[in-house]
């Protein structure tokens, strides 16, 4: 002790040589628990050795011991000097340990240094003081701080190699954070320890608080556990009940019930008991409810007796005994694989009738799939099966939730009792099919139906009529039932909200009770009596048909041909006239048609009055597509019983009628008519009718085969005028047909001068066409241009553009009015009838003097306005091509292309160009033969001759 005291003397003799160090010395004397004079005494001490640094700590924690600052450097510094500088095994480690150790005596709420001395313990690999040290530091610590230092000491226990430590220090970490179970169920299986994974793994999952940090969801955690039971049964077995455990899994996760089924099973067949295997199977196939669950299972359930078999015959291949005590399966005395064998395919072989039962475990209503049912065991030929199936469906399906025609199964289970020549269980079936409350009446009509006809198969045909009286007849109930119906009806009133309760109550009403109004069994029944049952009391089931207000068209015409059939026509017409007033159209057109047709065939023109107002009544109501044939029908109906007047007047009436497709062709057959009685002279007024009625196609080819009639005729200037009026409804662009039959016309019976008036209109045509199309266009382009720009379209430009179109029909017109009074007068050349020559002949000087004059305006316009159209340039245009020969001799003309036209040059009549032309051909003598001078130039000259 002497000796340490002459030593440290020493020490302090070196030290108090210095003056700075004597500075700081005397203020240390002064005031030693400073710890700002401490610390500038250490920051002065900077490059002494760290011996006399350490020596400076040490007196200033005597005066200072509770310093974190003081302690916090001096174990850094010390911790500097070992780090990486000496091994683990040099004693200033031990020096570090022990200057950690007196510093956590008075810093032992520090987790900074307890951490820096566990990590130096780490490093020092001393797994028992550092085991104690961790616990001495959760012992210090408070429970806020504790996860700092789990944070070491985990990852330290897991890698210690010692697993009964790793899992007594995990489990006290568990105590501290139970939320990190599943860490301790990943370490635990890691390690092995699938008993301890698999008990905290199910305390996972039976807590309903507990929350994964890893994100895994309660499926995910059960799909696990089960997983892990199935894997591993014998160690699990002994803390667990894993069976109970999957069937819990199985009640709350329906969605993956197949694959907890193949896990329990597996579970058991791990285990060695085959038979618990089986039957785990077998209730799965009987348990499940979707397709997908029920192939997963079937598949597993296969392959499990699959491989069964296949190693009991590589035993038997063998010779050897099963050495395994616990496969009861397998260690069976004697060769059973043939049962095995049997199993498999009695499993192959129940697959389509499992697969049904899973459909129907879905939707047990379903009558499709009942009906799949009994045809898969009819198959087998197994008819107790076949009842069975068809006794639990109909007592399983719900009339009102049914998905299908229930009726159906009640008619098959009947008829496979048919066919095995059990009429009189197929009659009980039935009988007890019409006491079930279907969903709609034509259910248990279907069910009376089929009744019937099994009696009628079976020549019972007594039982059949009276079948169908029963389901005819009106039950008391229904009478009660029906008056209740009409008073609550007439309380409810009318509206929608009145039509909806009046159809909701009615639909209430059992269909027992509105199967006396089924069209389907009235139909049957009718049949039956017109067969089995008298005249009488056929005549009272049809008339209690009707009124009862269910009979249809097709009853009606059965009626009243029944009804002639046995000479009742009257009473036949009665019955239509009854279906007439019942029915509208288009339903009613059968009706009508067939009556007006017996009627006529009966009476003819006996009693021509009652046809009339039949047709008239029949014509009153008919829509417009319907009534052309009954015009034509009435109409005939005149032409051989009653006067040809009206007829005609039937057939114009009709034209008004019928719609406007069919219109033309109405014309056409009117004008037959008329010629065939009238002649052909009374037809013209027809094709004018024609004309202003039809559209512009049907009014063009009418006016094509009124020319042609007067050309026939010989009525060529007639014909003429015709085409000039046809001429507004064709484009030459569009429709070259009109103008080239008009053309060949010219060339045939007309001169130069008729031809030139035709190219004339035909252009003044194509041009008022073309402005019309023009503008159409613009106003198009427009509108377009607007919708593409985006541009929202206001009420005052939809307005507008409306008005632009009907301007552009209304300019249109105008242009075709303006173009036939200009070629051609005026249309009064068509509607002119037939008259003496004289008229005729003054009819045309008329017309040629209008034509001259409006000639002449055309050439005052010339001269006013050069941009106007030029008639000299387009007659000189129209003469290029021409060359005629004088003397009335066979010339070509080429006009308008390359087609050679053969044209006979006739003298032109004195009438067409009056006095002035007559005046000037008669000096020359060449009347008719004007050289090459045409009607323009004609008229220029005797013009200037006045």
């Amino acid at each position: 002790m002497a000796n340490d005291r002459g030593v440290v003397s020493d020490e302090i003799r070196a030290l108090l040589e210095d003056e700075q160090d004597a500075e700081f010395e005397e203020e240390i004397a002064r005031n030693p628990f400073s710890l700002k004079s401490w610390l500038r005494y250490l920051n002065a001490k900077t490059q002494a050795k760290p011996v006399k640094r350490y020596l400076i700590y040490e007196r200033a924690l005597k005066f200072l011991p509770g310093s974190y600052k003081l302690w916090w450097a001096y174990l850094q510094e010390r911790k500097e000097q070992v780090d990486g500088r000496v091994p683990v095994s040099h004693p200033r480690y031990q020096i570090l340990l022990n200057t950690f150790e007196r510093a956590l005596v008075h810093l032992s709420r520090m987790p900074r240094v307890w951490l820096d001395y566990l990590d130096t313990l780490v490093d020092m690999k001393k797994a028992t003081k550092t085991r104690r040290a961790f616990d001495a530091a959760l012992q210090s610590l408070p429970i806020t701080q504790h996860e700092r230092i789990w944070s070491l000491y985990l990852p330290w226990a897991q890698n210690l190699g010692v697993k009964e430590t790793a899992i007594r220090v995990f489990r006290r970490y568990l105590k501290y954070d139970p939320s990190q179970r599943e860490s301790y169920v990943d370490f635990m299986e890691k390690l092995g320890e699938m008993e301890e994974a698999a008990v905290h793994l199910a305390i996972c999952v039976n807590d309903d608080a507990f929350f994964s940090p890893k994100g895994s969801s309660k499926h995910a955690l059960w799909m696990r556990l089960c997983d892990m039971c199935a894997r591993h049964p014998t160690a699990i077995s002994r803390r667990l009940k894993v069976d109970a455990i999957i069937r819990s899994g199985l009640a709350r996760f329906t969605d993956e019930t197949g694959k907890l089924w193949c896990k329990l099973a597996d579970y058991y067949i791990r285990q060695g008991q085959f038979e618990r295997a089986r039957d785990v199977y077998e209730e799965a196939l009987s348990t499940v409810l979707t397709v997908r669950d029920f192939t997963m299972v079937f598949d597993a359930y296969s392959q499990c007796e699959e491989s069964l078999l296949t190693a009991r015959v590589a035993m038997l291949a063998e010779e050897e005994e099963p050495e395994d005590e616990t496969d009861d399966d397998l260690d069976v005395e004697g060769d059973d694989t043939d049962l095995r064998l049997a199993r498999l395919e009695d499993l192959m072989e129940r697959r389509p009738i499992l697969l049904s039962s899973v459909l129907l475990r879905q939707n047990p209503h379903n009558v499709h799939e009942w009906h799949k049912r009994a045809k898969l065991f009819q198959a087998q030929n197994d008819p107790h099966k076949v009842i069975v199936c068809f006794t639990e469906a109909v007592k399983t399906v719900d009339p009102k939730k049914a998905f299908g025609k229930l009726y159906s199964l009640w008619t098959a289970f009947a008829k496979y009792y048919e066919e095995h020549d059990d009429i009189d269980n197929a009659r009980v079936v039935l009988n007890k099919a019409t006491l079930v409350n279907f969903k709609g009446v034509e259910e248990l009509a279907g069910v009376y139906c089929t009744w019937a006809e099994m009696e009628i198969r079976h020549e019972n045909y007594e039982e059949a009529l009276q079948v169908m009286q029963h389901a005819v007849t009106e039950p008391s109930q229904a009478i009660q039932r029906r008056r209740q119906t009409e008073a609550q009806g007439r309380a409810l009133g009318g509206g929608k909200k009145g039509g909806e309760e009046r159809a909701e109550m009615i639909a209430s009403i059992p269909v027992q009770e509105r199967v006396h109004k089924s069209t389907r069994v009235w139909s049957l029944f009718l049949d039956l009596e017109e067969s089995l049952g008298t005249v009488a009391t056929t005549k009272a089931a049809y008339e209690r048909c009707l009124e009862l207000k269910v009979a249809t068209p097709q009853i009606i015409l059965n009626f009243a041909s029944f009804l002639e059939e046995n000479a009742y026509h009257e009473e036949a017409f009665r019955a239509y006239e009854k279906g007439v007033s019942v029915f509208g159209w288009p339903h009613v057109k059968p009706l009508w048609s067939l009556y007006l047709q017996k009627f006529v065939a009966r009476y003819g023109g006996s009693k021509l009055e009652r046809a009339r107002d039949l047709f008239e009544q029949c014509l009153e109501k008919v829509p417009a597509v319907e009534a052309a044939d009954f015009y034509i029908r009435y109409a005939k109906l005149e032409e051989e019983h009653g006067l040809a007047r009206h007829a005609m007047a039937i057939y114009d009436r009709g034209t008004q009628a019928v719609p406007e497709d069919k219109r033309y062709d109405f014309f056409l057959l009117y004008i037959k008519k008329v010629e065939a009685l009238y002649g052909v002279t009374r037809t013209r007024e027809v094709y004018q009718k024609a004309i202003e009625v039809l559209p512009d196609e049907g009014a063009k080819n009418m006016c094509i085969q009124f020319a042609e009639l007067e050309r026939k005729l010989g009525e060529i200037d007639r014909a003429r005028a015709v085409y000039t009026h046809g001429a507004n409804f064709a484009d030459p662009r569009r429709d070259p047909g009109f103008w080239k039959k008009w053309q060949d016309f010219e060339v045939n019976h007309g001169n130069e001068e008729t031809f030139r008036d035709m190219l004339r209109v035909k252009r003044t045509i194509q041009t008022a066409f073309s402005q019309v199309n023009y503008m159409a266009d613009d106003a198009m382009a427009m509108v377009q241009a607007k919708e593409g720009g985006g541009e929202e379209k206001d009420e005052a430009t939809a307005d507008a553009e409306t008005l632009a179109r009907e301007a552009a029909k209304a300019e249109e017109k105008a242009k075709r009015a303006q173009a036939a009074r200009v070629m051609a007068g005026g249309a009064g050349g068509v509607k002119r009838k037939g008259g003496s020559e004289g008229e005729e002949l003054e009819a045309v000087e008329r017309q040629a003097k209008r034509l001259q004059a409006v000639t002449a305006a055309a050439v005052a316009a010339l001269e006013r306005n050069e941009e106007e159209i030029d008639i000299e340039d387009m007659e000189e245009e129209g003469e290029e091509g021409d060359r005629i020969q004088e003397g009335g001799e066979e010339k070509e003309i080429h006009i308008e292309g390359d087609t050679e036209i053969q044209v006979k040059a006739k003298p032109v009549p004195a009438a067409v160009f009056a006095r002035a032309g007559l005046e000037e051909d008669a000096k020359d003598g060449e009347v008719g033969n004007g050289g090459s001078m045409g009607a323009l130039e004609r008229l220029k000259k005797a013009g200037g001759q006045r």
